[in-house]
């Protein structure tokens, strides 16, 4: 964090209770994504903590129902993390748009290039035979 912004995070009393605010709700984030299913943690924003109750925004009904059904051991999950929680309060959000994972870049083999490169040899001048050319080439 620059060193500007931590000396107005310290000046500040509301701001230094809103950054701790966000560490923590931040730090519940990555540990529910480390205990719950992965499609969970996609599909989940952690809202607040209260009194021991964790609120998590799902963005949709069904996973909002199957996280109350395992939210028992989720919280037993969390509390062996070190996190003071007693039970899950799981609304749905709909508009809640969940986080896109970051599409992963998919190289061929040198065989599978091999054998596009084979298969196009055998076809006439056509827009199939240049789409398995330039597929070959990535």
């Amino acid at each position: 964090m620059p060193q500007r912004l931590k000396s107005l995070m310290s000046n500040n009393e509301e701001l230094r209770v809103l950054f701790g605010t966000v560490q923590a709700l931040t730090a519940l984030q990555q540990h529910f994504s480390r205990v719950a299913p992965p499609h969970f943690a996609q599909s989940s924003q952690i809202l607040g903590l209260r009194n021991g109750t964790l609120s998590i925004a799902m963005s949709n009904g069904a996973l909002a129902a199957k996280l109350r059904q395992l939210a028992p051991e989720i919280v037993t999950k969390l509390q062996n993390r070190g996190c003071e929680i007693s039970s899950i309060r799981v609304k749905v959000q709909v508009n809640y748009t969940p986080i896109k994972p970051k599409p992963v870049a998919r190289l061929l083999t040198q065989t599978a290039q091999h054998q596009l490169l084979e298969l196009s040899e055998h076809l006439g001048d056509t827009p199939l035979k240049h789409a398995l050319e330039k597929l070959a080439q990535k």
